[in-house]
């Protein structure tokens, strides 16, 4: 054998030898790191306690004046006056607008001359019947009657009465005090068959808005509401005023709450209203702490370190909080005192271990 197939032959015995050598034994830490570790979720709890449970409707709503008026003049006519315009405040009785009352002069003048005539043929009436002219108080009632009518003297004050009147309807004037709005007519316009202006009081407002069936027992009259108009962060307190007793076909109640003016409000403004009512002894839970599983409303309560599924039915809900109660349909229970879970609840089971944030 050469000396070069006797070296050849060495190295392969050794590279067998280290081959044939035991590996060593793993680290167990390494195969602790392939090892399952349950997944613990951080959640926040709070102590369930019966407390009072603000309740709130909220509905869009709709303001106008308390008092307002859509004012006409009897007769159409041209404008000769119109010293106001919109926006204007009046007091009671002020003058909103005149017509030229030419014809209306003249016809009461004629009436006027008539009722003198006929006013001289009353008393020769009388005095042809044996009374006294012009003493009308010893007169019998059916004998002042009777002359009236013979003499035309009857005719002639209504005639008189009506000019009068007539004359008087060409002066417009507020029949409360308040705002004028809706006046489109200016002097020399002729009046129509459409109202001349709207007289608006805003001292008070009424403030329109529906509300569900289902929420019917829980308005009642005189009840505390909050009013703010839209795109403002004024807030404004009244009370309801009426409920009408009935349903819509919308399945919908008519109800009307009244608030002070001023503030900014406007006849025929859009708001905000929200009605609240205080319910007493109810156990209240974040509305985070409700959630859904199998299309059913659940809260996790907290216990030994883990989640605790519980079936609720949520009685009341405000912008916040819900007031809930045991679904026992489901044989849950719930009572004060027991650890709600209000956050981090969103992907826990039943029987989830949990740790509670610090």
């Amino acid at each position: 054998m050469t000396l070069k197939k006797i070296a050849w032959a060495v190295l392969c015995a050794a590279l067998c030898l280290a081959g044939c050598k035991q590996k060593p034994a793993a680290d167990p830490e390494d195969a602790s790191k392939f090892a399952y570790a349950p997944e613990v979720n951080e959640v926040e709890v709070i102590t369930l306690q019966r407390q009072t449970f603000p309740m709130q409707l909220v509905a869009n709503g709709k303001l106008s004046a308390a008092q307002r008026s859509a004012l006409y003049f009897r007769e159409s006519g041209q404008l000769v006056e119109v010293p106001v315009q919109n926006g204007s405040a009046v007091a009671r009785g002020a003058v909103l607008a005149r017509l030229d009352d030419t014809e209306q002069r003249a016809a009461l003048e004629t009436a006027r001359i008539d009722l003198e005539r006929t006013r001289l043929e009353f008393y020769d009436v009388l005095a042809g019947l044996g009374y006294a002219a012009r003493d009308t108080a010893s007169v019998p009632a059916e004998v002042l009657d009777l002359a009236g009518i013979r003499s035309g003297y009857t005719a002639a004050r209504g005639s008189y009465a009506k000019a009068q009147r007539a004359l008087d309807g060409t002066v417009l004037r507020a029949p409360f005090a308040g705002k004028v709005a809706d006046l489109t007519l200016k002097k020399w316009d002729r009046t129509g068959s459409d109202p001349f202006c709207t007289l608006i009081s805003d001292g008070t407002y009424d403030v329109a808005f529906s509300a569900l069936e289902s929420e019917y027992g829980f308005l009642e009259r005189g009840q505390a509401v909050r009013v703010t108009p839209f795109g403002s962060e004024t807030t404004v307190a009244g009370r309801i005023k009426t409920i009408n007793p009935t349903i819509d076909k919308n399945g919908q109640i008519a109800v009307t709450a009244t608030i002070p003016g001023g503030r900014g409000l406007l006849d025929g403004m859009n708001v905000k209203v929200v009605v609240d009512r205080n319910e007493p002894r109810q156990l209240v839970v974040p509305k985070s702490a409700v959630v859904i599983r199998d299309g059913l409303e659940v809260l996790f309560r907290y216990r030994d370190g883990k989640a605790e599924w519980v079936y609720v039915h949520t009685l009341r809900a405000n912008s916040e909080s819900y007031a809930v109660t045991a679904n026992t349909d489901r044989g849950a229970t719930l009572e004060e005192g027991d650890q709600v879970i209000v956050s981090g609840n969103l992907n826990l089971a039943d029987g989830s271990r949990v740790v509670v944030k610090q």
